[in-house]
This record gives C-alpha cells, structure tokens and sequence, in this order.
C-alpha cells in the first residue's frame, strides 16, 4: 500500500495522485461492481473468488447484509466487510477499499436491522424531523456492519397509484417529496461523511409516472412538468441536503432512456445544480439499454453511452464496464479523460467515507448497534404517526371491557403483512421474520380486558377468489359487539402472493381478491364495523367510505405497526397522520391528484 493514501494531504491532491497512478484497467475496476455473494464460499469470504473477481481493485460491494449467501449475525457480516477491505488494501496494488452498499428504504434491509414505516407512510406524518432521526439510526445501523452507501431514498413524485412502486415514494406532491427526502439524506448522511452513509436519490427521473402504472414503461411529460414537478425533489435533494450519489431509472422520456440522457444526468445534474457525487446505475439499466430499450448495439456500445451520459458506476455486478469498456478505449471510441472524470468521483467519495484512513469496524460492537429498545421506541413512534383516520363516526376508540370483538381479515393475523417490499423478511423471502413483529390480533389481545373475547377468521386471502372462509367470519361477527376488519395488500418482489411492490402493478385499485366482497357481507349484519387498511397504494374504497363505521389507513407500518393500530383503536393514540396521495374513486380516473389544473 503506498504512502500517498495515508498521508495527510487535501482530498483532491490525493485523488489526482492517486489517479496518476493508476493503469488503465485499475481505473475501469473502480467504476465497476460485484455482488457479496459472488466473494463467498459457504458464508465465508474467499480470498481465491477475490484474487480472481477484484484482483486490480472494485468500486462497490453490492449488498452483503441484504444477501441470501450471507450469514445473518451482524457480526458476522462486519468481518466479511472487513475481509473484503483487507483483501483491497493488502493484496491490490494501490490498496483501494471498497464502497459496500446496501438497500434502506425503510430500514436497513439486514437480519434484525429496525424496520420503520413504508416510505408512504413515513411520508404521511408530515415530520421531517422524525423522518431524520429514523435515517439516523438507520446510518448507525448500515455504518455498524460495514456499510458506506444506502440505495435510497426515492424521490419519485407517484402519479399513478397503479405503479407497483408507489409504496415506496413520498406520494404525490413535489414540495413533501423533497422536503420528506431532504430529512431522509440529511439523517442518513450525517454532518460528516467520514461517519456517514451516502444517500443514493432515485430513480433520476420521473419514474412514478409510468405510462399505464407499468413499471419501466416511457415516461410522458412535458418539459415544464418534468422541470417543476419530476425534478424538483432531485434539485432539493443535492442543493439542499447535498445528496452525493444519484441512481438513474430504468424508463426513457420522450423516446431517450434515462441511462442515456445526457441532458438529465450531466448537463442538468452537474451543470445545472453543480452535482459532485457520483451517479449509480440502476440494478442492469446499462445493459438494457441493449436488451430493453434495443438502443445499444452490444455492451460495449451501451457502457459508451452511459458513461457519455453520466452513470459513473454500473452496479449490482459488472457487465458492461468491465471488459467491453477497456475495448472501447483501446479503439478509441471514448476517451481515457472520461473514465478519469468518474474515477475521480469515486476517489473524492471514497476519501470522504474515511476509507483510506480505517475501512474496518468493530466486530464486536456491530450486533450492539442492532434491535435496541430505543430504536424499537422511535418504530412505534413512527408507525403511529404515520396512521392516517380516513373516517370515524363515533365508534372509535374502543372500550377495552367489551363483550366481544370479532377480528377478521387477511391482514389481521400476519407479520409478514406488515412490511413493504424493500424489508429483509419480503424481499429474500426469509423462513423466519428477520425482526421482532406483533400483529395487529395480537396487539388487540393485549389491548382489552380479561373478560372481553376476542375471536378472529380469516374470512379470506389477498388475491385468492375463494369465498370459503367467509361462513366462519360471519359467524364469530354475528356473536360480537364491534367487527374489526383488517385487510389490504400484500407486498413483496416480482412474485405472488404480493400484489404490491416492485413488479407488481395493477389494473385496478379496488380491494384484491374478494375482500369488499366479504365486508358487504359483515355490514349486513349491522354491527359496527371498522376497516384498517393495510396496503401500499391508495384504494379505491367507495362503498367501504359509506357503509363502515371507521376506516383507518395504516400502510405498511413496519415492526411496530401492530402495536401502533392497535393503540389508536383503543384510544392510546389521537392518529394524526395526513394523505400524502390522493385517493382516487376508481383507476378510471388516474391521473388524479389534487394540485391537477
């Protein structure tokens, strides 16, 4: 290791040194990526995987907590983090830790790692300074383990509640968007990067307005709308909050994909609003520019264009800026000067994060850092005011000494239902929760007196047409003074049973399955009947805003969501919570927001 990245030099001195020193193929390393998992060998860290995949140096680590190759002891993952950087700075030429970095949308997405509110939710408190002190423990957190860049938050200003996304955004105003997303960086970056975690705004831009809710679709909006609109939360988030690492999205505007534009990624990001980070490539989006948007000839033709537009870092692994870049500059397709251009932002980063001055941790401090009773605390605060009282005609709050509560829905007796997509339990698909989670039955139990029965049905699923369950809720409704019915959706990746989340978009907006089809049925029986929505988008629930006696939007609330519903149907809490998105009164309606002219 030389003496040039220990000395004591400005930043920039010891980044152009370094640069000057590097060949030509250390140089592309750095914009290059590989997943933790790929460094592995039976959960341990493999220095012979290593010599081979990043022998001459890499730019980023791709989730290593966030793995299912991964141990789930925190300490654990923080020994790998420091096997990976040993092996960097012992056993490569110039010595170059690594970036390592992680999802932490609502929370770090490790084992045992705090899981906050849905980022819809977080944004219905209309708390900024709540918002930063969850992102702070979320950096305590992701920092403990080793971990230097979170892939959040996402700024996407949500049009079009069909989008599977729309969970996780702020909703649909640009001025909460941005002033929500400014609290997340700030809380997540800290005052001093040297003890921070880099904050990665996505998706850059206008991703939550997809043509037909269709996740990747073109994108329609004029310049002025993307200009005031789409954009405006980005321009907060690194003027502002000094954001020092942008994540491209997947679709095109006006037929140029954002992976390739020029225009959004330099010329306004750098020029414009004098960006000085560096710019993340979404998990593939350089590659689909050959294999999605068919505007790239081959990889090698696709790592030039984004590199020409800006993207410094291809990430989850290396495709594209591997070997099909050094091709591109050996025959002088692009210019050396431009790999020097992004290099040097991944230097400045990497000298910012202190890596070159100590890119360990303490090992055994790293599971301490994890599940306190404070960050337990400040979960339920969130998730409380993240609860938003649609309606309530005098029935709320209950009476702890009632006779008898009938608790039914697909959302009553889950954990699971309680998280969004980018938690560690929905998006790995975990055998266990991966965090402590008491239901919303449970936390009604623990709510009422000994002598109040509280009998639950599921009555039916998410998306299941089976109306079989439906007997046995109407039985234990008719027996009971007040009906509690928990429903929704279920979130998760790509797959069923989620019918929200990444790659789950919808034609319609109404309740999934047969769920309004069973509440119907509840009314009939003329008990007071209270709805608790546990969802990610906006639902369309005409006949449930006339017929139910309360309605309660809870999103998804995270590890303490049960408790939090469970303490404003009982009166602990005065829900506070406000819309953050419209709701419209059917998905014929879309686009419908409420500053629409």
């Amino acid at each position: 290791m030389e003496g040039v990245l220990l000395d004591s030099a400005a930043v920039e001195c010891r980044v152009r040194d370094l640069v000057n020193k590097m060949t030509l193929e250390e140089k592309v390393a750095q914009l290059c990526s590989v997943p933790s998992s790929e460094l592995l060998e039976g959960g341990e860290f493999s220095c012979e995987k290593a010599r081979r995949l990043i022998g001459k140096g890499i730019g980023q680590v791709t989730r290593l907590a966030g793995s299912p190759a991964s141990p789930r002891d925190p300490s654990k993952i923080a020994a790998i983090a420091n096997d990976i950087q040993r092996f960097l700075v012992e056993e490569t030429r110039l010595g170059i830790p690594a970036i390592i970095h992680e999802e932490c949308l609502s929370g770090l997405m490790a084992f045992g790692a705090t899981t906050f509110p849905q980022a819809i939710g977080l944004a219905s408190t209309w708390n900024p300074d709540l918002i930063e002190r969850v992102t702070s423990v979320i950096r305590r957190q992701m920092r403990a383990i080793g971990t230097h860049q979170g892939l959040a938050p996402v700024l996407d200003v949500a049009r079009d509640p069909r989008w599977g996304r729309t969970e996780e955004t702020f909703g649909e105003d640009q001025y909460l968007v941005a002033s929500i997303g400014v609290a997340y960086i700030r809380g997540l970056q800290g005052d001093d990067l040297s003890s921070g975690v880099i904050a990665t705004p996505k998706h850059f831009a206008a991703h939550g307005f997809p043509e037909g809710g269709r996740n990747c679709a073109p994108v329609h909006v004029s310049p002025r709308e993307l200009r005031e609109v789409f954009l405006f939360p980005f321009e907060a988030a690194v003027r502002v909050a000094g954001a020092y690492s942008i994540m491209n999205a997947y679709h095109d505007i006006d037929g140029v994909p954002c992976a390739a534009s020029r225009e959004l990624l330099t010329e306004t990001l750098r020029y414009k609003w004098g960006f000085r980070g560096y710019v993340v490539s979404d998990y593939g989006a350089i590659d689909m520019l050959r294999t999605f948007h068919h505007v790239a000839a081959d990889e090698k033709d696709a790592a030039v264009q984004a590199l020409e537009a800006g993207i410094d870092i291809e990430l989850p692994r290396t495709r594209c800026y591997g070997e099909p870049l050094l091709s591109a500059v050996r025959e002088g397709i692009i210019s050396e000067s431009l790999i020097d251009e992004s290099v040097t932002r991944v230097l400045r980063a990497k000298f910012l994060l202190g890596l070159f001055d100590n890119p360990y941790v303490n090992v055994d401090a790293a599971s301490r850092a994890f599940d306190t009773l404070e960050d337990r605390a400040l979960a339920l605060e969130a998730a409380r005011e993240s609860i938003i009282l649609l309606k309530n005609d005098g029935v709320l709050p209950l009476r702890r000494d009632l006779g008898a509560i009938a608790v039914v829905g697909p959302n009553a007796d889950t954990t699971r239902g309680l998280l969004g997509d980018y938690s560690y339990t929905l998006h790995l698909n975990c055998d266990v929760d991966a965090v402590r989670i008491v239901s919303v039955l449970e936390a009604i139990k623990r709510k009422v007196s000994p002598q109040t029965s509280i009998y639950f049905a599921r009555g039916c699923d998410i998306y299941d047409p089976s109306k079989e369950g439906f007997k046995e809720a109407l039985e234990i409704a008719s027996k009971s003074d007040v009906v509690i019915a928990v429903m929704g959706e279920r979130s998760g990746m790509f797959r069923l049973p989620a019918v929200t989340g990444e790659g789950r978009d919808q034609a319609s907006l109404s309740l999934p399955g047969v769920q309004e089809d069973l509440l119907k049925e509840l009314c009939n029986l003329n008990k007071p009947l209270i709805l608790v929505l546990v969802n990610g988008r906006p639902l369309s629930i005409r006949w449930a805003a006339e017929k139910a006696s309360a309605i309660i939007e809870a999103w998804f609330p995270g590890e303490e969501g049960g408790t939090a519903i469970a303490d404003v149907l009982f009166g602990d809490y005065n829900p506070g919570g406000k819309l953050p998105i419209s709701i419209p009164q059917d998905a014929g309606q879309i686009p419908v927001y409420y500053s629409r002219r």
